[in-house]
């Protein structure tokens, strides 16, 4: 044969042959598919209803708005369940959800279907939002309790006030849990009293502010007073720490330091203009008459003025003042300076 000849046709065998290791091909191709079929089929088994028994107790409060690809996702981080996927492929299979806001009480390791039949069930139970920023003082605070379903100011005050519920950064001589309490915001159940949320709001702050570094403070309460006062003065985070500074150079050099906010706090109101009587009031909140730092905290704080008061700018300013309508202080060391800096704020309506 010739490379010009016609290549002869395949025998009948050959053609058996072909057709065998096709076929030998086509089947290891299913069969590698059928089993990795066979293994996602078994994991998401798995992910449905993982063996063994449920791990601990978890809390999670569903709000409003929350889809299904949110709730799997917070329910994975909680190890309620392994697989965000499995959770969302098989609600969708199932056509759960959507699922109602509230508190429901499940368990670590529990699976898809047991989470989600816990999902479609009520809510454990429902819950009213309180929502407290920084700069609060506890008649503040109380004001909002007090206005949720079931809840009352005054008793939230009595007990804030009583000594019965403490901080473990509270002095033995103070029973007011002022500035004691992490500004967040909440979720209170129908079954908590004022005592149940007092409680949650001072675990949170000893939390917050053991995570900070207040623990490692010589004198942690102290550092909680000035982080108030900050808390009070401070518009932006960037003149915190230099307020705190001010507040502790004052200190040290036995000045009064005639913080505005410590005389509101002593009037009992923030609304309306200083006046002559009240800087004379006769109070130990008063810094304009009375030397040191108030004998409480003022407000609650936030993480930014914590960490201002526990390591505050290594700086020789005493004076500030507020010299832009951002809310950026212009700090001095004298005060010749600081007259100055008022004359600028004044002129450009900043002061009354």
């Amino acid at each position: 044969m010739t490379l010009l000849d016609d290549p002869a046709p395949p025998t009948r065998r050959a053609r058996r042959g072909d057709r065998r290791r096709n076929a030998r091909v086509l089947i290891g191709v299913l069969g590698s598919l059928a089993l990795v079929g066979l293994v996602a089929l078994g994991w998401f088994w798995y992910q449905l209803d993982p063996p063994g028994a449920a791990g601990d107790r978890v809390t999670l409060e569903v709000e409003d708005g929350w889809g299904v690809d949110r709730i799997a996702s917070e329910l994975a981080d909680r190890g309620v369940i392994g697989s965000p996927l499995a959770f969302r492929a098989y609600a969708r299979l199932t056509g759960a959800g959507p699922f109602r806001a509230g508190r429901y009480e499940l368990r670590e390791d529990m699976g898809v279907r047991p989470a989600i039949g816990a999902l479609e069930a009520a809510p454990a139970q429902t819950y009213a939002k309180l929502a407290l920023p920084p700069g609060l003082t506890l008649d503040m605070i109380a004001a909002r309790v007090g206005a949720l379903p079931g809840l009352d100011a005054a008793r939230f005050s009595e007990v804030a006030r009583s000594g019965t519920i403490r901080s473990e950064f509270q002095p033995a001589d103070v029973s007011s849990l002022e500035g004691l309490t992490w500004p967040d915001t909440y979720y209170v159940s129908e079954h908590e009293d004022e005592t149940d949320v007092l409680r949650t709001l001072v675990r949170t702050f000893d939390e917050k502010a053991t995570a900070l570094g207040l623990g490692s403070a010589p004198d942690p309460y102290h550092v909680v007073v000035v982080a108030s006062l900050v808390q009070t003065e401070a518009k932006l985070d960037e003149d915190r720490p230099l307020i705190a500074a001010v507040v502790e150079n004052r200190l040290r050099d036995d000045m009064p330091l005639q913080i505005d906010a410590t005389v509101l706090y002593a009037r009992g109101t923030r609304e309306g203009a200083l006046t002559d009587a009240d800087f004379a009031l006769d109070s130990p909140y008063n810094t304009y008459r009375v030397k040191g730092l108030p004998p409480t905290p003022i407000s609650t704080v936030s993480a930014a003025s914590l960490s201002a008061a526990l390591a505050p700018a290594s700086v020789p300013y005493e004076y500030y003042v507020l010299i832009d309508e951002s809310g950026k202080h212009r700090f001095a060391q004298t005060y010749a300076e600081h007259e100055r800096n008022v004359a600028e704020a004044r002129a450009k309506g900043l002061l009354g």
